[in-house]
């Protein structure tokens, strides 16, 4: 395995074969995007209250979301990175919203699967520096997205 991926079920309403579709998903993802061994993420799944509140508070955007990243290894002004042999690379954390996962699979009619395996594959992108904000970027970054999904037998249905 890749990646070290460190679940938390905040919902308690996650089911095992979830877990585990987004563990390989993102362990695939991991191998497309030659990620190295021993890397760490976490993945944590809340509710729409829990991500509006979150989105609030670091991004000032007052609404639920469904997929929130926070790279770790973004380097702010005056930051010093730190490089060492035994150190794992610690790519950072995906929050992702349940509710909104439900709620927009049924919208795009299709699984919660796919949902949720797409929220943890664009989560991941932004965690190794994949952005959306201009045309060209968001082409980049969804064409990634359709790669990994659909290498990995996940593509709209």
């Amino acid at each position: 395995m890749i990646l070290n991926i460190d679940f938390l079920d905040e919902t308690n309403m996650v089911r095992e074969e979830h877990i585990e579709l987004v563990e390989k998903l993102l362990q695939h993802a991991a191998k497309v995007e030659q990620i190295e061994e021993g890397s760490e993420v976490s993945v944590t799944f809340v509710t729409n209250e829990a991500i509006h509140e979150i989105n609030r508070e670091y991004r000032d955007k007052d609404q639920p979301t469904d997929v929130i990243s926070f790279a770790l290894e973004e380097m702010g002004e005056g930051e010093v990175q730190i490089i060492g042999d035994d150190i794992p690379r610690i790519l950072g954390d995906i929050i992702i919203s349940t509710d909104r996962t439900l709620e927009q699979a049924e919208e795009y009619g299709h699984s919660f699967e796919r949902e949720l395996g797409f929220l943890a594959v664009h989560g991941f992108l932004h965690l190794l520096g994949y952005d959306h904000m201009t045309a060209e970027d968001e082409k980049e970054m969804f064409g990634k997205q359709d790669e990994i999904l659909g290498s990995f037998g996940l593509s709209r249905e």
